[in-house]
């Protein structure tokens, strides 16, 4: 499973792409150049937000699995 470590070297990539990107906006690059940067720049974005969803649906079935199991545990004591 992806952690938040994974999103950290993909934030870390991320600003690298925004300098880049910057540097290359300042040397008049091409736009052939400016769009491979772009390109990378919104996978690792995507890649970030699937880490992102991942750990939340792992956190979301663990508290969900917690409070179903509290609530069988409170209905079966009454029983």
């Amino acid at each position: 499973m992806a952690s938040l470590k994974d999103v950290e070297q993909v934030a870390d990539d991320l600003s690298g792409l925004v300098d880049q990107l910057r540097k290359e906006l300042q040397d008049n690059a091409s736009f052939d150049k400016l769009v491979q940067i772009a390109d990378q720049i919104s996978e690792h974005a995507d890649e970030a937000a699937q880490t992102f969803a991942t750990v939340n649906d792992a956190l979301m079935s663990r508290i969900n699995g917690l409070s179903g199991r509290n609530s069988n545990q409170k209905t079966g004591s009454r029983s």
